[in-house]
């Protein structure tokens, strides 16, 4: 007989019934399973934690890889910005300071001053950019629906910068008459070249490849139909310029209340001088001669005055077309700069297929040069001249070829060298690009800043500054004029863009 208190204790052992056990036993068994199912629940319970660790990891890695690919898609090229910025620092310097050394100012005819690299290098870095904005177009029509309002909106801007309707700086007053408004002029030819080079990289995509084929001129034929189109260009300009019949021609001048009727005589093919070209023969024609630009740099000419190059009187003997309106932005002209465009695309089509420093360079470095003896050996055996108002053929590959060795010189300092911070305000300048270019380098904001003036218009905060701190101090017109662009232009707008850059607001149309 166990004790009864070491059984109530539980270290006794009671002898059961035989139905006492088989339940004892049928609990056991019940626990047990019991035991298992948590057992085997909690391994479940551990498999499916592991499982959905190793998932959350991979989301994670996933959303990392993905950020990644955003940030690196978002990612400015830094030399791009630069280039860019580099063109609208020349826009300003050579515009506002060009009168006061006008050997840096637009040739007045054949010939290429600092002034005349400022047009083809924009239209260079449009063709880069359009290459790497368009390296994937998943749908053709949405990204027709981008290029074609942006295409109107530079029309529109250029149309009210450069077609009479704003008179900034130097005027306080606004509005054209209809019948003199220029249709012509820096960002409309910018948006005619951006439309079609744009929409030929579109239309193709489908054509591209996804790799190169071995071989250095393999990137020529992958793209083939852009360089097809720059080639159409270039048939239609040359066969225009030289087949094209320039009958004589004539235009009024008006002074004061007087008018003057002056004959310009031609009756000839293939003329590249001022008077009888095609390229100005065309702009008569299509716009009309009081839609013209009325200030043409081809009055500095030695034909036309004695103070050449810069401008002044004209000759007692100086020839008629002196007085003449020409465009220099016009229609066939800016049919010969869509090739700038697409020697600019192709150097972006390097920078996406060919992933090395020494690929790239060695792509982009000899076609510059290529180009640049193409342009000596037209221009110096007198075969084409070079010229900014016809952008004729040499000058197309002068200018392109400096663009593209520029471009190159930029590659290698900021992103081969890793040599930046000395080009940051080229980039902060590049990135709002747009914003400079109608506040700064067309006069916008200092047409403004002239509208707080004391008494008179003349006695306002630029004028001050120009006089008091820039003109007497250097004693010299020419140096203040120089310093003060330097400084009080160039300078000003490259802290502006910085600042804005700081807070992540850029203008893009």
């Amino acid at each position: 007989m166990e004790d009864p208190k070491k059984l109530e204790e539980g270290f006794g052992y009671q002898k059961k019934n035989s139905s006492e056990e088989n339940i004892d036993i049928t609990s056991h068994q019940v626990n047990k399973i019991a035991t298992n199912r948590v057992d085997n629940n909690n391994q479940d319970l551990a498999s499916n934690a592991n499982e959905q660790n190793k998932l959350g990891q991979t989301l994670q890695m996933e959303e990392e890889e993905e950020q990644l690919s955003i940030k690196k898609k978002n990612k400015r090229v830094a030399t791009l910005d630069a280039f860019r910025g580099l063109t609208i620092v020349l826009m300003i310097l050579v515009d506002d300071a060009g009168g006061a050394y006008a050997k840096i100012d637009h040739s007045p005819w054949n010939g290429c001053t600092l002034a005349d690299f400022v047009m083809p290098f924009f239209l260079f870095i449009v063709g880069v950019a359009i290459a790497l904005a368009l390296k994937r177009v998943p749908k053709v029509s949405a990204a027709i629906k981008k290029v074609t309002p942006r295409t109107l909106k530079l029309l529109f801007w250029g149309i009210i910068l450069q077609g009479g309707y704003s008179h900034a700086p130097y005027e306080l007053v606004y509005g054209v008459d209809m019948k003199l408004i220029r249709w012509c002029g820096i960002l409309q030819r910018i948006a005619l070249v951006y439309l079609i080079v744009a929409l030929i990289e579109i239309l193709t995509t489908k054509m591209r490849p996804t790799s190169l084929t071995p071989g250095h001129f393999s990137i020529f034929t992958a793209y083939k139909w852009q360089w097809l189109g720059g080639f159409v260009a270039f048939v239609v300009y040359m066969t225009t310029i030289y087949g094209l019949y320039v009958p004589d021609w004539s235009f009024v001048v008006h002074d004061g209340d007087s008018t003057e009727r002056y004959t310009v005589k031609c009756g000839m093919r293939g003329h590249l001088g001022p008077a009888c070209n095609a390229v100005g023969y065309v702009d008569r024609q299509v716009w009309g001669i009081n839609h013209l630009y009325n200030q043409p740099v081809w009055a500095r000419s030695k034909a036309c005055t004695l103070s050449y190059p810069a401008a002044g009187t004209f000759r007692d003997d100086a020839p008629s077309w002196c007085r003449a309106p020409f465009e220099p932005e016009g229609l066939l002209s800016s049919i010969s700069a869509i090739m700038s465009g697409t020697i600019g695309i192709h150097y972006g089509h390097v920078l996406i297929h060919f992933k090395g420093h020494g690929e790239r360079l060695k792509q982009w470095i000899s076609m510059g040069f290529g180009l640049l003896i193409i342009a000596f050996i037209l221009h110096f055996t007198d075969a084409i001249p070079l010229n900014k108002q016809l952008y004729s053929f040499s000058y197309v590959c002068f200018t392109a070829g400096a663009a593209g060795i520029v471009f190159s010189g930029f590659y290698i300092l900021i992103d081969v060298l890793g040599m930046r911070l000395p080009f940051i305000w080229l980039e902060w300048i590049g990135m709002n690009a747009m914003l400079i270019f109608v506040l700064g380098a067309q006069g916008i904001f200092a047409g403004f800043i002239n509208g707080w003036y004391f008494k008179n218009e003349d006695n306002n905060l630029v004028y001050w500054i120009q006089h008091h701190v820039f003109f007497d101090v250097w004693k010299s017109h020419r140096v203040g004029t120089l310093l003060y662009v330097i400084f009080a232009e160039i300078t000003f707008w490259a802290v502006i863009a910085g600042i804005l850059h700081r807070f992540g607001v850029y203008w893009k149309l």
